[in-house]
């Protein structure tokens, strides 16, 4: 097992969100895969967007509903500061996990996180779980708390 997956399994227990990783036949890095492979909605696919503050360097995290783009105007109000796209390597360092497969929880550091309300319009979701190709299912309410997240409005549809 990948010590990212070890790690999401490790959050999700530590959580106490009732959630198991699985392994899908196909890749899950992107909304429409993930949704394909879970046999789900679009906007039932959480994506995990980490914007960095362009004045204090810090990685911020955004759940998302699949269907759904960050609005970088709406998350820097709510961060405070502006923001840029968080390059690969840097988010890797920073949560554990390469893009594509960035869980929601199990980050190396914390981060600061919203999650998109169009999520909590399902009685479950789907994220990634560490790897391109392991995802796990969760009530959206308890996986917005389990991974520290508040509920605001910083999407627009695309």
């Amino acid at each position: 097992m990948s010590k990212s997956l070890a790690r999401v399994r490790a959050a999700l227990q530590a959580s106490g969100l009732a959630a198991e990783p699985l392994e899908m036949p196909a890749e899950t890095r992107t909304a429409v895969q993930a949704a394909a492979a879970a046999g789900c909605a679009l906007d039932q696919i959480v994506k995990s967007i980490l914007f960095q503050g362009l004045r204090s360097g810090r990685l911020y995290l955004f759940l998302t509903a699949g269907g759904n783009r960050v609005d970088e105007a709406r998350a820097a109000a709510l961060t405070g500061e502006p923001l840029g796209r968080a390059d690969g390597q840097t988010v890797r360092d920073v949560t554990g996990f390469a893009i594509g497969g960035v869980a929601p929880l199990g980050h190396l550091s914390p981060l600061p996180a919203w999650i998109d309300p169009r999520l909590l319009d399902f009685p479950q979701v789907w994220a990634a779980a560490g790897t391109p190709r392991h995802i796990f299912p969760a009530a959206p309410g308890e996986l917005a708390r389990a991974a520290g997240a508040i509920r605001a409005d910083f999407c627009r549809a695309m």
